[in-house]
């Protein structure tokens, strides 16, 4: 049932479409009700009060009146603006519109930790000297609040300690010689543990490994995004540009 009292959130702006002749709906993950989506009436004409304010990367305190299937917007303060930095680095623009999108389809109502998670990797991103590493840990955190994170020590399938050598998504992830499926990836055992690094928000012990073995962080790269979307059996599409370009 719709809320039927106006109310505010702190919310971050993940996706906008236009809508109408002047409308644009802004979708937003809210702290405290998960994916919001609602319309924001007027925002493309040239007087508009806050459109400018209503674009992916910004962090907003959003006043929302409940509608029956779109809330609308009757005003928006900005928090923080991420956007500098990001949208002019194409490495950085495609890591964190991958971000956004995961975070879109993978939040659950209430989702406290999603939206935490989220502004922490957004915050990181402009500054960061390796925004795939960034996108990899956020990808990772937003698996495990949706319960399917990979398996990194012990095999995912029957349990025996690692580390292991073998990685395949259909099983959750590391996996042992008996217990490993056909078209199981072939890894060194540093590479999951650099996964774990990043999980765990380890930035330096994680950036070690990487300059060390830069292979080792574009392989994580490659499971990350494997078992992202093996589970949610679909393509995110900015993951799928960033493939394309690599």
């Amino acid at each position: 049932m719709a809320r039927s009292k106006p109310y505010q959130e702190d919310a971050l702006v993940v996706r906008t479409y236009d809508f109408g002749e002047a409308d644009r709906i802004i979708v937003l993950l809210t702290k405290q009700h998960g994916v919001v989506r609602a319309v924001a009436k007027g925002v493309r004409r040239a007087k508009s009060r806050f459109g400018s304010r209503l674009a992916p990367f910004v962090h907003l305190n959003v006043q929302l009146y409940p509608g029956r299937s779109l809330a609308t917007i009757t005003g928006a303060d900005t928090v923080a603006f991420f956007a500098t930095g990001i949208i002019d680095d194409y490495e950085r623009y495609t890591s964190g519109c991958a971000m956004l999108e995961a975070a879109e389809r993978l939040a659950q109502p209430a989702d406290t930790a999603m939206f935490d998670a989220l502004l922490e990797a957004l915050g990181l991103l402009a500054d960061a000297r390796d925004p795939i590493a960034v996108l990899d840990s956020f990808l990772l955190q937003a698996m495990d609040f949706a319960g399917w994170a990979p398996v990194l020590f012990e095999c995912a399938q029957c349990g025996r300690p690692g580390p292991h050598h073998a990685f395949h998504p259909g099983v959750g992830g590391a996996c042992c010689h008996e217990c490993r499926p056909s078209g199981s990836a072939d890894i060194n055992e540093e590479v999951l543990h650099y996964m774990w690094l990043l999980a765990g928000r380890h930035w330096e012990k994680a950036a070690e490994i990487a300059r060390a073995h830069p292979d080792y962080s574009s392989t994580a790269h490659r499971l990350v995004r494997t078992h992202l979307q093996w589970h949610m059996e679909q393509n995110v599409k900015a993951l799928h540009i960033m493939e394309q370009s690599l």
